[in-house]
């Protein structure tokens, strides 16, 4: 272990779950590649599916895309150095390379709440402004806001990680999963901690509050709507627009939300099951989504079902011929 004075931390160890017996780092490792292999697969399928169908090109389906891409990329800065510290006892991260892994896992995070409020906001002007919808939402004006939400939150957090670099670093130098600002910064020593600790805090909590806030608005004001409609099919289509939407929305605010009132309240979790929650509320999204995507949306579902049919009629005239 390094410790000592503010040059000691060259290196930080992924530790991973404390209390995991060794010979079960083989399928720990393998559970977790498989994750890994579903997230690249379902959301590069997302992507050039899209891509290449042109019925898709509209607003709703570009948020898709830029989902998929935080998705895919949440997965892969994580993902690999999980696996490599359980298949090849690779522990170690260099100092460099656990900022940067700080800088993306927080960057990411922050915009798929954004990303969340913009599919909300998509879906808000779809069901209560709907002659308006092809006006106020386009494909420029979507893409335009959702570059902003990357961009943006990337300068925002080069200033966060910057703040925690010019803390010294003279404790122990283990983490657990990955590298996040909270573990990290509890490493660091001297005065100014809690303080870079508690603005970090306020920028996370208004990355996180602020979407929600609109996104639950957003989704009351839809439910009012399709209540006033007079007929059951009616609002059972309304409702039926909106379902991938409150899932993924649902998918990553509610475990979060436990977790930080479980924390708050005084209910607490050992080392293991707390290292399982943030995993959990972490990658399950990235990998799920992509599932959401194609059967939860009924345009994606019918074009992908009649390409498969398609296919299937192929590959039988084939074999007859």
């Amino acid at each position: 272990m390094i410790v000592t004075n503010k040059t000691a931390v060259k290196d930080f160890l992924i530790f991973g779950f404390p209390g995991l017996d060794p010979m079960y780092y083989g399928p720990v490792s393998t559970l977790l590649f498989f994750t890994y292999m579903a997230i690249l697969v379902g959301n590069i399928f997302i992507l050039v599916f899209v891509g290449v169908e042109k019925h898709l090109h509209k607003p709703t389906y570009l948020i898709f895309c830029h989902m998929a891409m935080n998705d895919l990329l949440f997965g892969t800065v994580t993902l690999p150095k999980m696996i490599s510290r359980y298949w090849w006892d690779d522990k170690i991260i260099s100092f460099g390379a656990c900022f940067t892994q700080m800088f993306f896992v927080h960057s990411l995070g922050a915009i798929q709440s954004l990303l969340l409020l913009i599919m909300a906001l998509d879906r808000f002007i779809a069901v209560c402004f709907p002659l308006k919808y092809h006006v106020l939402l386009t494909n420029n004006i979507v893409s335009m806001a959702c570059g902003l939400s990357w961009i943006g939150t990337f300068l925002r957090m080069m200033g966060v990680i910057y703040h925690a670099l010019t803390l010294p670093y003279c404790k122990s130098n283990i983490v657990q999963c990955y590298c996040d600002h909270t573990s990290v910064t509890n490493l660091a020593c001297g005065g100014d901690v809690k303080y870079v600790q508690t603005v970090a805090l306020i920028l996370a909590m208004f990355s996180l509050l602020l979407p929600l806030s609109f996104i639950l608005f957003s989704f009351i004001s839809i439910f009012v709507v399709a209540l006033r409609i007079g007929n059951a099919e009616g609002r059972y289509k309304t409702f039926s627009t909106c379902t991938p939407q409150l899932l993924i929305s649902c998918l990553y605010y509610v475990p979060r939300c436990f977790v930080y009132l479980a924390h708050y309240t005084g209910f607490s979790f050992s080392l293991d099951i707390r290292i399982l929650l943030v995993l959990l509320y972490s990658l399950l999204p990235c990998a799920v989504n992509p599932i959401i995507y194609c059967f939860k949306t009924k345009y994606i579902k019918d074009i992908l079902m009649k390409r498969l049919k398609n296919a299937k009629v192929g590959m039988k005239l084939h074999s007859n011929a």
